[in-house]
Protein backbone atom coordinates (compact mmCIF):
# COMPACT_ATOMS: atom_id res chain seq x y z
CA UNK A 1 0.00 0.00 0.00
CA UNK A 2 1.09 3.50 -0.51
CA UNK A 3 2.44 5.65 2.11
CA UNK A 4 0.37 8.12 3.89
CA UNK A 5 1.45 10.33 6.72
CA UNK A 6 1.24 9.39 10.18
CA UNK A 7 -0.21 12.72 11.52
CA UNK A 8 -0.76 16.50 10.97
CA UNK A 9 3.02 17.11 11.68
CA UNK A 10 4.44 14.24 9.82
CA UNK A 11 5.40 15.42 5.85
CA UNK A 12 6.76 12.68 3.60
CA UNK A 13 8.37 15.33 1.43
CA UNK A 14 10.14 12.26 -0.67
CA UNK A 15 9.06 11.39 -3.90
CA UNK A 16 5.79 14.43 -4.19
CA UNK A 17 4.44 14.76 -7.16
CA UNK A 18 5.96 17.77 -7.92
CA UNK A 19 8.87 17.72 -5.93
CA UNK A 20 8.23 20.75 -4.26
CA UNK A 21 10.80 21.61 -2.26
CA UNK A 22 13.06 24.47 -3.40
CA UNK A 23 10.30 24.87 -6.19
CA UNK A 24 8.67 27.96 -6.48
CA UNK A 25 4.43 27.99 -6.54
CA UNK A 26 4.45 29.12 -10.43
CA UNK A 27 6.48 25.79 -10.60
CA UNK A 28 4.59 23.65 -8.86
CA UNK A 29 1.08 25.27 -9.89
CA UNK A 30 2.75 24.28 -13.62
CA UNK A 31 3.78 20.52 -12.43
CA UNK A 32 -0.01 20.61 -11.27
CA UNK A 33 -1.40 21.20 -14.65
CA UNK A 34 0.88 19.22 -16.85
CA UNK A 35 1.52 15.80 -14.89
CA UNK A 36 -2.19 15.61 -13.33
CA UNK A 37 -3.82 17.67 -16.22
CA UNK A 38 -5.50 19.35 -13.05
CA UNK A 39 -6.98 23.22 -13.63
CA UNK A 40 -5.49 25.48 -11.19
CA UNK A 41 -5.86 29.38 -10.96
CA UNK A 42 -3.95 31.61 -8.37
CA UNK A 43 -5.73 33.04 -4.89
CA UNK A 44 -4.52 35.32 -2.34
CA UNK A 45 -1.75 35.72 -0.87
CA UNK A 46 -0.09 36.70 2.17
CA UNK A 47 1.62 40.45 3.06
CA UNK A 48 3.57 41.59 5.80
CA UNK A 49 1.67 43.93 7.74
CA UNK A 50 3.72 45.33 10.94
CA UNK A 51 5.40 42.45 11.28
CA UNK A 52 2.45 40.37 11.02
CA UNK A 53 1.33 38.22 7.61
CA UNK A 54 -2.24 39.15 6.85
CA UNK A 55 -4.57 37.96 3.95
CA UNK A 56 -4.00 40.65 0.46
CA UNK A 57 -7.61 40.50 0.39
CA UNK A 58 -7.58 42.82 3.51
CA UNK A 59 -9.62 41.36 6.20
CA UNK A 60 -7.73 41.13 9.38
CA UNK A 61 -10.17 37.95 10.52
CA UNK A 62 -10.14 36.39 7.43
CA UNK A 63 -10.46 33.07 7.85
CA UNK A 64 -8.53 31.44 5.07
CA UNK A 65 -5.77 34.06 4.88
CA UNK A 66 -3.62 33.26 1.79
CA UNK A 67 -5.19 30.41 0.43
CA UNK A 68 -9.02 31.68 -1.10
CA UNK A 69 -9.90 33.02 -4.29
CA UNK A 70 -8.65 36.57 -4.85
CA UNK A 71 -11.61 37.13 -7.33
CA UNK A 72 -15.30 36.85 -7.61
CA UNK A 73 -15.01 35.44 -11.47
CA UNK A 74 -12.47 32.80 -10.16
CA UNK A 75 -13.83 29.99 -11.74
CA UNK A 76 -13.24 31.41 -15.17
CA UNK A 77 -9.25 31.80 -14.66
CA UNK A 78 -8.90 28.50 -14.14
CA UNK A 79 -6.84 26.57 -16.85
CA UNK A 80 -4.81 23.64 -17.41
CA UNK A 81 -2.39 25.00 -19.73
CA UNK A 82 0.80 25.39 -18.51
CA UNK A 83 1.51 28.79 -20.41
CA UNK A 84 -1.69 30.18 -19.02
CA UNK A 85 -0.62 29.47 -15.78
CA UNK A 86 2.81 30.73 -16.18
CA UNK A 87 1.14 33.80 -16.88
CA UNK A 88 -0.79 34.21 -14.09
CA UNK A 89 2.09 33.44 -11.21
CA UNK A 90 4.59 35.61 -12.91
CA UNK A 91 2.42 38.77 -12.22
CA UNK A 92 1.61 37.64 -8.38
CA UNK A 93 4.54 34.59 -7.46
CA UNK A 94 3.11 34.46 -3.99
CA UNK A 95 -0.75 33.46 -5.33
CA UNK A 96 -1.98 30.26 -3.56
CA UNK A 97 -2.54 27.38 -5.80
CA UNK A 98 -6.52 26.49 -5.68
CA UNK A 99 -7.97 23.98 -7.30
CA UNK A 100 -11.35 23.91 -9.00
CA UNK A 101 -13.62 20.82 -8.46
CA UNK A 102 -16.02 19.36 -10.58
CA UNK A 103 -13.80 19.38 -13.09
CA UNK A 104 -11.16 16.74 -13.69
CA UNK A 105 -11.98 15.43 -10.02
CA UNK A 106 -14.38 15.92 -7.41
CA UNK A 107 -13.43 16.20 -3.41
CA UNK A 108 -15.25 14.55 0.00
CA UNK A 109 -13.59 16.67 2.72
CA UNK A 110 -13.66 15.48 6.08
CA UNK A 111 -12.31 16.77 9.86
CA UNK A 112 -8.79 15.41 10.29
CA UNK A 113 -9.57 12.95 13.16
CA UNK A 114 -12.44 11.67 10.87
CA UNK A 115 -9.95 11.37 7.95
CA UNK A 116 -7.16 9.45 9.49
CA UNK A 117 -9.52 6.87 10.81
CA UNK A 118 -11.13 6.39 7.76
CA UNK A 119 -7.74 6.10 5.93
CA UNK A 120 -6.53 3.33 8.54
CA UNK A 121 -9.92 1.35 7.65
CA UNK A 122 -9.12 2.22 3.63
CA UNK A 123 -6.30 0.69 3.93
CA UNK A 124 -6.90 -2.77 5.28
CA UNK A 125 -10.28 -3.04 3.17
CA UNK A 126 -7.42 -2.58 0.04
CA UNK A 127 -9.31 0.25 -1.53
CA UNK A 128 -7.83 1.74 -4.50
CA UNK A 129 -7.86 5.30 -3.35
CA UNK A 130 -7.02 8.85 -5.05
CA UNK A 131 -4.49 11.78 -3.90
CA UNK A 132 -5.72 13.15 -0.35
CA UNK A 133 -5.22 16.92 1.01
CA UNK A 134 -4.37 17.83 4.75
CA UNK A 135 -4.98 21.66 5.37
CA UNK A 136 -4.08 23.81 8.76
CA UNK A 137 -7.66 24.39 9.31
CA UNK A 138 -7.60 20.20 10.33
CA UNK A 139 -9.94 19.41 7.10
CA UNK A 140 -9.07 16.31 4.77
CA UNK A 141 -10.03 16.26 1.12
CA UNK A 142 -10.60 12.65 -0.30
CA UNK A 143 -10.01 13.21 -4.61
CA UNK A 144 -12.77 11.36 -6.55
CA UNK A 145 -14.36 10.95 -9.64
CA UNK A 146 -16.33 14.21 -10.60
CA UNK A 147 -20.62 13.73 -10.21
CA UNK A 148 -19.85 12.96 -6.19
CA UNK A 149 -21.80 15.81 -5.28
CA UNK A 150 -24.95 14.31 -6.66
CA UNK A 151 -24.47 10.71 -5.23
CA UNK A 152 -23.26 11.49 -1.64
CA UNK A 153 -26.69 12.30 0.14
CA UNK A 154 -28.28 9.49 -0.99
CA UNK A 155 -25.14 7.35 -0.17
CA UNK A 156 -25.41 8.29 3.54
CA UNK A 157 -29.00 7.59 3.11
CA UNK A 158 -28.75 4.33 2.51
CA UNK A 159 -26.26 3.59 4.99
CA UNK A 160 -28.67 4.68 7.59
CA UNK A 161 -27.16 8.55 8.10
CA UNK A 162 -28.59 11.48 7.85
CA UNK A 163 -26.54 13.84 5.48
CA UNK A 164 -26.69 16.61 7.63
CA UNK A 165 -25.29 14.75 10.95
CA UNK A 166 -22.39 13.75 9.32
CA UNK A 167 -19.25 16.51 8.80
CA UNK A 168 -18.91 15.10 5.20
CA UNK A 169 -18.92 17.94 2.59
CA UNK A 170 -18.90 16.71 -1.20
CA UNK A 171 -16.75 19.64 -2.98
CA UNK A 172 -18.23 19.70 -6.78
CA UNK A 173 -18.89 22.37 -9.38
CA UNK A 174 -18.38 25.83 -7.92
CA UNK A 175 -16.17 25.00 -5.20
CA UNK A 176 -12.20 24.46 -4.70
CA UNK A 177 -9.28 22.92 -2.66
CA UNK A 178 -6.01 24.72 -2.01
CA UNK A 179 -3.26 22.64 -3.22
CA UNK A 180 0.27 22.14 -1.37
CA UNK A 181 2.63 24.35 -0.52
CA UNK A 182 -0.02 27.19 -0.23
CA UNK A 183 -0.07 28.76 3.52
CA UNK A 184 -3.16 29.22 5.72
CA UNK A 185 -1.63 32.47 7.47
CA UNK A 186 0.57 31.53 10.35
CA UNK A 187 -1.45 27.78 10.79
CA UNK A 188 1.40 26.11 8.05
CA UNK A 189 0.99 24.68 4.91
CA UNK A 190 -1.28 22.36 3.15
CA UNK A 191 0.02 19.00 3.18
CA UNK A 192 -0.49 15.32 1.19
CA UNK A 193 -1.79 12.66 3.31
CA UNK A 194 -1.56 10.62 0.76
CA UNK A 195 0.33 11.81 -2.56
CA UNK A 196 -0.11 12.10 -6.12
CA UNK A 197 1.84 9.32 -7.74
CA UNK A 198 1.38 7.31 -11.06
CA UNK A 199 -0.75 5.08 -9.24
CA UNK A 200 -3.31 6.73 -8.10
CA UNK A 201 -4.02 9.13 -11.35
CA UNK A 202 -7.34 6.86 -12.40
CA UNK A 203 -9.73 8.46 -8.61
CA UNK A 204 -11.95 6.22 -7.13
CA UNK A 205 -15.86 6.45 -7.32
CA UNK A 206 -17.35 8.45 -4.71
CA UNK A 207 -19.29 5.36 -3.48
CA UNK A 208 -16.58 3.20 -3.16
CA UNK A 209 -14.79 5.19 -0.40
CA UNK A 210 -18.41 6.12 1.41
CA UNK A 211 -19.10 3.60 3.88
CA UNK A 212 -15.39 4.47 5.22
CA UNK A 213 -15.96 7.77 5.14
CA UNK A 214 -19.29 8.05 6.78
CA UNK A 215 -18.46 5.33 9.36
CA UNK A 216 -15.52 7.71 10.84
CA UNK A 217 -17.62 10.46 10.96
CA UNK A 218 -20.26 9.07 12.65
CA UNK A 219 -17.49 8.11 15.38
CA UNK A 220 -15.99 11.40 15.19
CA UNK A 221 -19.58 12.97 16.32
Amino acid sequence: MEETIAGAQDTQTAGHIPQQRGESLLETAVRYAEERHWDVFPGTWLEAVDGRQRCSCGDASCPAPGAHPARPDWATQATGGATGVRRMWQKQPAAAILLPTGRTFDALSVPESAGFLALARMERMELTLGPVTLTPDRRMQFFVLPGATAKVPELVRKLGWSPASLDLMPLGEGAYVAAPPTRFGSRGAVQWARRPTPANRWLPDAEELISPLAYACGRDR
